[in-house]
């Protein structure tokens, strides 16, 4: 097993997840097969309980997993799935050496940072690395580690004789240490530390300066960790008496300086490391620079052209993404690459137009007049609407309000989880005229409650209680568009993240009013997928397809919703169907069969707005 880490240093947010992603990318298309790990320093077990302005959004693997947005970039780029394994965080190793100590593993010794939480640092890296991620048979060749924090930096403190104070390397210090022995503990030739820093240009005097890069590398050395690539992250092509400089400086030889400067797309990203063969500079410090004999050349011919089509798109197509956290976004990273990946295929450049849901309210149109004005205007100037998940109230109503505007005019409109929940509200309350309709989130005392707590969530633990990871959705409609975007699928499997649902007894009243249950879970109680048949595209999912979109091989329903926004779904649809549905040996197309339903009680079963049992908890 060969293992290339990446490192960040002088500020955060410099791209080393993408780095980490593109560096995979290559030495795939290089025929070696890859899987990655990311480090985060921070004490929490996962990223699940974490809001998203404090790391972005929460990213949900097949098994559940809550983990850092940079594991959706690993599966983004390199087609992988992944486990919550291959997130590392301090609270996870500290709670396993914890738990050692209690059964008594250690025998009696003092349980210490060095060597225990460093040894089973390095031994869950091990473990994880050797797991198959590409549905292949057998480990993988390369393992891609992101250590997460920056390193390097330092701070002035009148506690400390030498007037600094390693501020970013306190969270890092038992991996900074653990990977060190690790480069010792696998060897020469099979541990690449590749580290990624910024060499920025100061307007007054507007020459690229280094150093900040040579502090970096000095504090990573003084840790114990030596770079033997760096990636410099620049506005604008580095010059070569800079590159020069920096290897002085640095120890590190000219060919082993990259140069990641700013790009119309971060598809470009690793076609600036093939173009700068950083691929021979990595294979040759991990001896894998020859396949047999033969130099191993970077295949990325779709990839290439998929950079080029981004760059070339003229004709727009708007997007109003409606959310409360419009402010960062991170918050929904997956959703805006699921919308990019669908624009791309559907020759259309994206624009994303951020509505606050607050400034859509009633109140606001009094506290913030302008606000309120801009958010409309942005609603109405849209051609499609897409409301994402979220938990809380705050925003709600103008969410509905969304959904409402999306029904009524006849807008391509996609709710995801959250959003779903918010459509069946909006048409509870508009069509169906039940004023008091709600969710048991926002109001639990709501006589009508349209959605309802989940009966095997928690309501004291918040922690890895939700309805997570990938479940099977039953199409229960032939012809819906939903199963037609799917291939005329009769089932799919999809990532969840939720705490509530539809009130399954509401569902027959919500049906005998036009509203459409087209997707179900396999006991036929749990609702996965609406449709109003009658409007051009009015779909909403409660699981979270942007989670499997791909370069390439865009979500289905994210398809749909910038193709109908764009006047193509038709063709789409069309498309989607011919590409997925193959004639069986007499050349007949086979029938999709439907799972069956468990019946359903109707609304006059509910007491007082909660399910028999009186408790409100469905039993």
């Amino acid at each position: 097993m060969k293992y290339v880490l990446v490192t960040g240093g002088v500020v955060s947010g410099l791209g080393k997840g993408v780095t980490a992603s593109s560096i995979g990318v290559v030495l795939k298309a290089c025929g070696l097969r890859v899987t990655t790990i990311k480090i985060d320093p921070y004490l929490n077990t996962d990223a699940g309980t974490m809001s998203p302005f404090e790391h972005g959004e929460v990213f949900v693997l097949d098994d559940g997993g809550e983990v850092d947005l940079d594991l959706g970039n690993y599966e983004r780029f390199l087609d992988i799935k992944l486990t919550r394994d291959n997130n590392i965080t301090t609270g996870k190793i500290y709670q396993v050496v914890i738990n050692k100590e209690r059964r008594g593993d250690y025998l009696g010794k003092t349980v210490q940072v060095v060597p225990h939480i460093t040894d089973e640092i390095q031994d869950w890296i091990e473990r994880v690395a050797m797991n198959p991620v590409d549905g292949k048979e057998g480990p993988p060749d390369v393992c891609v580690i992101e250590l997460g924090g920056t390193i390097g930096d330092k701070i002035f403190s009148p506690h400390n004789d030498s007037g600094i104070l390693d501020a970013g390397d306190i969270e890092s210090m038992p991996f900074i240490e653990a990977l060190g022995q690790f480069s010792y503990r696998v060897g020469p030739g099979n541990f690449c530390l590749v580290h990624v820093s910024l060499v920025p240009v100061l307007n007054v005097v507007g020459e690229q300066k280094t150093k900040p890069t040579q502090h970096s590398v000095r504090g990573l050395r003084g840790l114990g960790l030596a770079p033997d690539i760096l990636a410099c992250r620049s506005a604008e092509p580095l010059e070569e008496h800079v590159k020069v400089k920096l290897s002085q400086f640095c120890h590190v030889p000219i060919p082993n300086i990259v140069n990641l400067h700013d790009v119309t797309n971060i598809w470009h990203i690793p076609l600036l490391l093939r173009d700068q063969k950083a691929h021979e500079a990595i294979l040759k410090v991990l001896d894998l620079k020859y396949d047999g004999k033969v130099p191993r050349v970077p295949e990325l011919a779709k990839w290439t052209e998929r950079a080029t089509k981004f760059d070339k798109l003229k004709t727009t197509v708007k997007i109003a993404m409606v959310g409360k956290y419009t402010g960062l976004s991170d918050s929904y990273l997956s959703v805006l690459k699921a919308l990019l990946h669908a624009s791309v295929a559907v020759e259309r450049k994206l624009v994303v137009e951020w509505v606050p849901s607050c400034d859509l309210e009633d109140s606001s149109a009094k506290e913030t007049p302008e606000a309120h004005k801009k958010a409309w205007k942005l609603l109405k100037g849209a051609d499609g609407v897409l409301v994402p998940g979220g938990f809380g109230d705050r925003g709600v109503q103008g969410k509905i309000l969304a959904a409402k505007y999306a029904r009524e005019n006849n807008v391509p409109y996609l709710g995801i989880c959250l959003g779903m929940q918010i459509a069946v509200i909006e048409f509870a309350r508009s069509v169906m005229k039940l004023r008091g309709a709600n969710s048991t989130e926002f109001d639990p005392a709501t006589a009508l409650p349209c959605v309802i707590f989940m009966p095997e969530g928690s309501k004291t633990h918040m922690g890895a209680t939700m309805r997570l990871g990938s479940r099977r959705t039953h199409f229960q409609v032939n012809g819906c568009k939903s199963a037609k975007l799917y291939g005329n699928a009769s089932y799919v499997d999809e990532r969840h993240r939720h705490r509530y649902e539809v009130n399954p007894d509401m569902v027959p009243d919500f049906e005998r009013a036009g509203l459409q249950f087209v997707g179900k879970d396999e006991t036929g109680r749990r609702m996965e997928i609406i449709e109003l048949p009658s409007h051009k595209f009015f779909i909403g999912a409660q699981f979270h397809p942007e989670f499997k979109s791909r370069p390439g091989k865009p979500s289905p329903l994210f398809l749909g919703l910038v193709a109908a926004a764009s006047g193509q779904l038709e063709p789409v649809l069309q498309r989607t169907c011919n590409s997925l549905i193959k004639p069986s040996a007499n050349g007949k197309v086979p029938k999709r069969k439907l799972y069956p339903t468990v019946p359903v009680k109707p609304l006059n079963s509910l007491v007082n707005g909660f399910y028999p049992n009186g408790t409100g908890i469905h039993t």
